[in-house]
C-alpha cells in the first residue's frame, strides 16, 4: 500500500509500506493491505512501517490518519526519524 507521512514543515516519507503501526489516541493499531477505511486522531508516539528495506520508525507528537483504498496518509504535527 501507499504510505504518506506528512508534517506541516516536510514529507517525512512517501512510499510502499505492506504494515503501519500507529499510537492512536486510544492505544495503539495496525493497519494492512486492503484495511477497512478509515480516519483517526493519533497520539504522541511512534510510528512503525515496514517496506522492503525493513522496519523503520518515526516518532511522532500527534496528528491523525485516513487510510482509503489502500494509500494511508498521516498528517503529523511534527515527527522525526526514530
Amino acid at each position: 500500500m501507499k504510505l504518506d507521512i506528512l508534517t506541516p514543515e516536510k514529507n517525512l516519507y512517501s512510499g510502499e509500506a505492506s504494515l503501519v503501526q500507529l499510537p492512536g489516541v486510544d492505544g495503539s493499531f495496525e493497519i494492512l493491505n486492503n484495511h477497512a477505511p478509515i480516519i483517526s486522531a493519533l497520539g504522541n508516539g511512534t510510528v512503525k512501517f515496514k517496506t522492503a528495506q525493513g522496519e523503520q520508525k518515526i516518532k511522532i507528537t500527534g496528528g491523525f490518519v485516513e487510510c482509503l483504498n489502500n494509500k494511508v496518509i498521516i498528517c503529523a504535527e511534527g515527527g522525526v526519524a526514530a
